[in-house]
């Protein structure tokens, strides 16, 4: 299984239970025929930036970190209207050209918002080469950049 497709279990796993410890998503995976080690967990939970939250139960639950995607996504909007120049669609890949300087901070943006679509980007100076994980991939990538310059 691959790490994006792992990791989004994860995520349906933290939106349907309490999940205490990085064992019970080892189990839990395990009882879907899902078998990873505790190590693994770790490593993607640190990658997801998952945080632990006050259980129901009394203990602690790990969560996702709604609110810093929530201010990734206002800064990846406020830097895409004042630096946008250009957008290109290619196969499975798009070219965002920017305003010099803005590339390094635009595509490490586009990595913390964390796409499933988008496998990963490379930015230089003024502009920002992204490889989605397909052609679709890369239309649904040009619909979110023209929602954020729109609003």
């Amino acid at each position: 299984m691959k790490k994006q497709e792992r990791q989004q279990l994860l995520k349906r796993l933290l939106t349907s239970r309490e999940i205490e410890r990085q064992e019970d998503f080892v189990r839990l995976l395990a009882e879907d025929g899902i078998h990873v080690t505790q190590a693994t967990i770790s490593r993607d939970i640190k990658e997801m930036q998952l945080v632990k939250l006050p259980a129901e139960s009394g203990g602690y639950r790990y969560s996702l970190p709604v609110q810093k995607k929530i201010d990734t996504q206002k800064k990846l909007q406020r830097t895409l209207q004042n630096a946008y120049i250009s957008f290109a669609v290619q196969d499975q890949f798009t070219v965002l050209k920017v305003l010099p300087g803005n590339g390094p901070v635009i595509a490490s943006l586009l990595d913390q918002m964390r796409y499933e679509y988008v496998f990963g980007t490379v930015g230089d100076d003024s502009s920002v080469l992204t490889v989605c994980v397909s052609h679709q991939g890369a239309l649904q990538l040009e619909k979110t950049i023209d929602r954020m310059l729109a609003d």
